[in-house]
């Protein structure tokens, strides 16, 4: 095993390995933005939820946003890929089944669609109250006020906020592996078993993370920046 380890570089596991590892960061970043766009949906409808002057849509909000953010990612995944076609099954859809991109993309959206609510709900509750008065004094519904008015307004002080879980939802992607989605974490594990190079492998996968994460969080400072400069 050590003759094996010094056999293994990082130069050479690169070499041997750099389409294996390109082709997972791209399911990576693919799973990670498809499920964003959900998370963003599923943020928005209940983030208007919280906020709603209408008690069950409240009580709707909150259950799901807490009910969400009290389960383990892992044990979400784990639900959604094995738990829900085995009920299906069982009401009669023998063949059934669900791929990993879909099972990681469904229950990552649902993850990061409850934090994303959270995110919607304090930009829309960061706007003044005075704006959505005055918009419904010139005779605005309120959807029509909330859609023109305030989200607007909203959107441009959650921009940092929604890019962090963006980060975030990146970085859970490792876990979805457990259920055999071919992202970057899976590749390591693959890698691993090939080479034995532990060390050497996990290092190679811990700088890709930490480009790509590095790379976000400075879009995320510069686009703060440039919102402080342009509210100056």
């Amino acid at each position: 095993m050590y003759k094996k380890l010094r056999r293994f570089t990082v130069i050479s596991i690169i070499g041997n390995y750099w389409q294996l590892l390109l082709t997972s960061l791209g399911q990576t970043l693919l799973l990670t933005l498809l499920s964003l766009f959900f998370a963003f949906i599923i943020g928005l409808i209940f983030g208007l939820m919280n906020v709603s002057k209408k008690k069950i849509l409240n009580i709707i909000g909150v259950v799901y946003v807490d009910g969400i953010r009290g389960v383990p990612l892992i044990v979400l995944a784990y639900f959604v890929y094995f738990g829900v076609p085995a009920l299906i099954r069982a009401l009669g859809a023998s063949n059934f089944k669900l791929s990993a991109l879909v099972a990681g993309v469904i229950s990552l959206s649902m993850n990061a669609g409850a934090y994303m609510a959270e995110i919607f709900r304090a930009g829309i509750q960061s706007v003044d109250k005075g704006q959505m008065e005055a918009s419904r004094s010139l005779g605005l519904p309120y959807g029509t006020s909330m859609r023109k008015v305030v989200l607007p307004q909203a959107i441009r002080t959650m921009i940092p906020a929604i890019i962090s879980q963006f980060i975030i939802s990146l970085k859970d992607t490792s876990i979805l592996s457990v259920i055999g989605f071919p992202e970057l974490t899976k590749a390591g594990n693959i890698m691993v078993a090939n080479t034995f190079a532990a060390f050497q492998v996990w290092g190679i996968v811990a700088v890709m993370y930490m480009v790509v994460i590095i790379t976000l969080s400075r879009v995320a400072k510069n686009l703060e920046r440039k919102l402080r400069r342009e509210d100056v």
